[in-house]
């Protein structure tokens, strides 16, 4: 939700003109921009790390060749949500979910204080990149990508990689690493321009059509709610039309895509605010950007959606929503949110 800086009714709700002449270079500019991440790109997105282990993903994201700093950070928000306290059905604990059998094997001092901490992040995460880097050594002599065959290992074993010649035919598997590699893309700092969505405009017409409308914290648009959204349930519904399924917690939306600097915003993309500007996990509203400096949002309870400013000191970045990019994140938040659930944060 917005805070009270944004001004409403920027412009008429019923200003469907505007949002018509913004939208229609959309899918020209989808055949004129150079595509997303390059080889090389191992520095981390704005805020896509919380700022407590930012340092430590970029330091051990480097330890070997296999892996990087956002494919440690995406192994890290698959597992957890970056949710140190985080535990599993299967008794994995901590930020990177290990087991206390792999833990007992291949913890590590990541801290130097003298002990092996499952629950402490500064041992966890030198441990999921130590682990990472001992299944790339296992795999080393197997063809293909060591990065894909080193996620394989993790997921199915070393020897199911040596025997395959490289990831296995398991489609759990081969689920994993794409999942991986995908997600990947969203906590990496893009080294030049990412490639617009093609879903864009079809996302920013079914918002438009819901100018208008009367917030409702919780809101997905259901007959029963009558059609009414919160900002994610907006946002959600608009990439839903168009075959995109997000997930329903805002903060995980952040995750479906590369992010675009602010110059380059195109419309379609999600733009998000949080209080907390070095943490995508703190984010609180999210709109749909559609040109001009301006986006159509679900702002808050007693306003309506409208079109509203992207420029206020609560900005935080934002995301150019891909297919594969929304179909990596998993359906329950990894910080304990149910997808069915509204925004993370209470509406304030």
């Amino acid at each position: 939700m917005r805070k009270a800086w944004v001004v409403g009714g920027a412009l008429a709700a019923g200003g469907t003109g505007f949002v018509t002449l913004l939208v229609v270079g959309t899918y020209m500019a989808a055949g004129s921009l150079a595509s997303g991440i390059g080889k090389g790109a191992v520095g981390l997105a704005k805020g896509a790390v919380p700022t407590a282990y930012q340092s430590i993903v970029q330091e051990w994201g480097n330890l070997c060749p296999a892996i990087n700093p956002a494919l440690l950070a995406a192994q890290l928000y698959q597992e957890s949500g970056f949710n140190p306290r985080a535990k599993s059905p299967a008794k994995a604990l901590g930020i990177a979910q290990f087991i206390p059998g792999t833990w007992a094997a291949h913890g590590v001092d990541g801290d130097g204080d003298g002990d092996r901490d499952i629950w402490d992040p500064k041992d966890a995460i030198p441990s999921a990149a130590s682990y990472d880097c001992s299944l790339a050594k296992y795999v080393k002599d197997a063809p293909g990508d060591q990065t894909k065959n080193m996620l394989a290992a993790y997921n199915a074993g070393a020897y199911a990689v040596i025997k395959y010649g490289g990831v296995p035919p398991y489609r759990e598997t081969q689920n994993y690493v794409k999942t991986i590699t995908t997600l990947e893309k969203s906590f990496a700092r893009p080294v030049g321009r990412v490639q617009p969505s093609q879903q864009a405009a079809g996302a920013i017409y079914f918002a438009q059509k819901k100018l208008g409308t009367p917030y409702l914290w919780g809101g997905n648009g259901t007959a029963d709610q009558g059609g009414r959204f919160d900002c994610s349930g907006l946002t959600l519904a608009a990439y839903r039309e168009v075959g995109v399924q997000l997930p329903r917690v805002a903060n995980d939306q952040y995750n479906a895509g590369p992010h675009p600097k602010r110059d380059e915003l195109l419309p379609g993309d999600l733009v998000f605010f949080s209080d907390d500007l070095t943490n995508s996990r703190a984010i609180r509203h999210v709109g749909i950007y559609v040109g001009g400096g301006y986006m159509i949002d679900a702002p808050r309870p007693g306003a309506v959606i409208r079109f509203d400013p992207v420029d206020t000191p609560d900005y935080f970045g934002a995301t150019r929503v891909t297919e594969d990019g929304a179909k990596a994140l998993p359906s329950t938040s990894p910080d304990g949110n149910p997808a069915g659930n509204p925004e993370g944060n209470p509406e304030v």
